[in-house]
């Protein structure tokens, strides 16, 4: 294992080779890790090719050392500030007028129907005598 590199440092690397899975970045001469595909950008990124090619030069975060196998694990995305989110606006409220003209055609409450529902259960009643 190499020790001028340490995990959390940020240095300049290139990409030597590209899989489906990740990049293979070299750090030195020696040292080499791997960016994976979920550490390449924010968002989801369904070919790595659309945005990374060999030859690249890119700024790179040691996530991990695996000092026994001596894997180096690196990310991208963590170098770059995460992207604000876009708020939606909200749904504006309609015109007092057509809320008007909605209130009358659908629902009333019930103290508005009862008197209505009397009247026609009378009507009944004096439709079946």
């Amino acid at each position: 294992m190499s020790d001028k590199f340490q995990e959390g440092q940020v240095l300049e690397g290139k990409v030597t080779g590209i899989q489906p899975y990740g990049a293979f970045v070299a750090l030195d001469e020696q040292v080499q890790g791997l960016v994976h595909i979920s550490e390449v950008t924010h968002g989801y990124v369904k070919d790595i090719n659309e945005h990374l090619s060999e030859g690249d030069e890119v700024q790179v975060k040691i996530l991990n050392i695996d000092e026994k196998s001596n894997k180096y694990s690196l990310s991208i995305r963590a170098t770059q500030e995460a992207p604000k989110k876009e708020r939606r606006p909200r749904k504006q409220a309609a015109p007092k007028q057509q809320q008007q003209e909605d209130a009358s055609a659908g629902f009333n409450t019930l103290k508005d129907k009862l008197e209505d529902w009397i009247k026609q259960s009378d009507d009944r009643e004096k439709f079946r005598k």
